[in-house]
């Protein structure tokens, strides 16, 4: 993990879900604060970028209301926890299918 937001992402959310259980969630702003205290709301963007890109490849869930949203549709005010297994799952399905190399180049 060399990313700075996605591990501070991660870091936040063991703090507030030690069990790892998906149930509590942190705002994007807090990882905000925590990565660039004095220009928190330049990163905001970046934070939520990254949180998207998580919750494709399944690593995370992004809840308005308490309720999980669409990747394709993130607007307002948001929070990030971690996924359920049926979350991960689905996440999962979404994507494109690997392609498999046989390492036959005829």
């Amino acid at each position: 993990m060399s990313d700075p937001i996605e591990a501070a992402i991660f870091e936040k959310l063991a703090k507030a879900d030690p069990k790892n259980v998906g149930g509590k969630s942190i705002e994007p702003s807090d990882v905000a604060k925590e990565l660039q205290p004095e220009q928190w709301q330049r990163m905001l963007p970046k934070v939520k970028a990254v949180a998207v890109g998580l919750m494709r490849q399944g690593r995370l869930t992004i809840t308005k209301k308490g309720k999980a949203v669409d990747p394709n549709a993130v607007k307002g005010v948001i929070r990030l926890r971690l996924p359920t297994d049926a979350e991960t799952a689905a996440a999962l399905a979404a994507l494109p299918p690997a392609v498999e190399d046989d390492g036959d180049f005829a």
